[in-house]
């Protein structure tokens, strides 16, 4: 007996929901990839949510965001690589270039709580 579900682009869940997310609220800070991939200029953030797949962040709604940038959590020093999904004022939904590791955001998390008041 075979099963037929038709599933249209409508229903599929967007990418940046089908991971968890976990609340960190830690600052993190923007690289703006220039030219041969330099780094140029910086910008301040704030680390809402982080999952395996992206975060959500809240920069200043007066800043211009790039398409492409690194996203670095303040106190680990490793750079991830992001493009912008979506940016409504000041909350931005960012996906990472890549699935970050599992024990890098356990990471993040077990910073974030050895930090918190």
């Amino acid at each position: 007996m075979a099963l037929n579900i038709n599933i249209n682009a409508n229903d599929a869940v967007p990418q940046d929901e089908m991971y968890e997310k976990y609340s960190v609220d830690r600052p993190g800070k923007i690289t703006f990839i220039g030219h041969h991939l330099s780094a140029k200029n910086t910008m301040r953030c704030l680390i809402r949510n982080i999952s395996l797949y992206g975060a959500d962040i809240e920069v200043s709604p007066h800043l211009d965001l790039p398409s492409n940038f690194y996203l670095e959590v303040l106190g680990i020093r490793d750079e991830i690589g992001c493009t912008l999904i979506r940016r409504e004022v000041e909350q931005a939904t960012v996906g990472f270039n890549m699935l970050i590791d599992a024990e890098f955001l356990h990471h993040i998390r077990r910073l974030s709580f050895e930090t918190a008041v």
